[in-house]
């Protein structure tokens, strides 16, 4: 026995089935909201990675700043400041006091070894002047 769907196609028994005595076609295909299922998850993959992806840079750069601040610390000035030679007490003692400001650290560190001594004491003639 056929049945007619709603929509006036007719079908065999495998394709419909009787509930209260309506026929409903079973769907064959999958539908358009399938597939914008599976977009859905591809795009939602897509910002998974994306988190993945945002997650992994700020970890790197996390670590890019703390090997920064590692370089700049004050225990590394305070080693180089004890390598250098002709420093007397004063501005040994100024000179950490100097390095509790992150900026003078760097520029500390980051000058040539035989301008250290020079910009330290410009800098505590300044600061005891």
């Amino acid at each position: 026995m056929n049945y007619v769907d709603e929509d006036g196609t007719s079908g065999s028994g495998d394709d419909t089935n009787m509930l209260d005595g309506h026929s409903k076609r079973q769907p064959v295909t999958p539908s358009s909201s399938g597939r914008r299922k599976r977009s859905r998850k591809t795009a939602g993959d897509a910002i998974v990675d994306a988190m993945l992806e945002i997650a992994a840079a700020s970890k790197m750069r996390a670590a890019a700043i703390m090997k920064n601040e590692e370089r700049f610390s004050i225990s590394r000035c305070i080693k180089v400041l004890d390598e250098m030679q002709g420093v007397d007490q004063r501005i040994y003692f100024l000179a950490l006091d100097l390095f509790e400001n992150p900026n003078a650290r760097e520029i500390f560190i980051s000058l040539k070894s035989e301008k250290r001594l020079l910009w330290l004491q410009g800098k505590c003639s300044v600061s005891s002047g």
